[in-house]
């Protein structure tokens, strides 16, 4: 297990989600495939909007980089 899972399984247990984004980000940028990148950058994406950790929208604008998330378009008015 790496130093990164260990410290992910016990921010886990703890209910840290701040350390949880922090540490998702981390792991995205070892990540050794595409794949696992989009894994981990999307969990540190989610956990940053729990959070309202303002590297929210960093996160969400690396998602969309790598093709994994669309911009947000304009706003729909209420269907009635």
């Amino acid at each position: 297990m790496s130093r990164i899972d260990a410290a992910l399984l016990t921010a886990h247990a703890a209910g840290d989600g701040t350390t949880m984004m922090q540490l998702y980000t981390q792991a995205a940028a070892q990540a050794k495939s595409p794949e696992a990148t989009a894994f981990y950058l999307t969990h540190a994406y989610v956990f940053a909007l729990e959070t309202g950790h303002s590297n929210a929208a960093a996160l969400h604008q690396r998602l969309i980089d790598a093709g994994c998330e669309h911009p947000a378009g304009p706003p729909r008015p209420p269907k009635r």
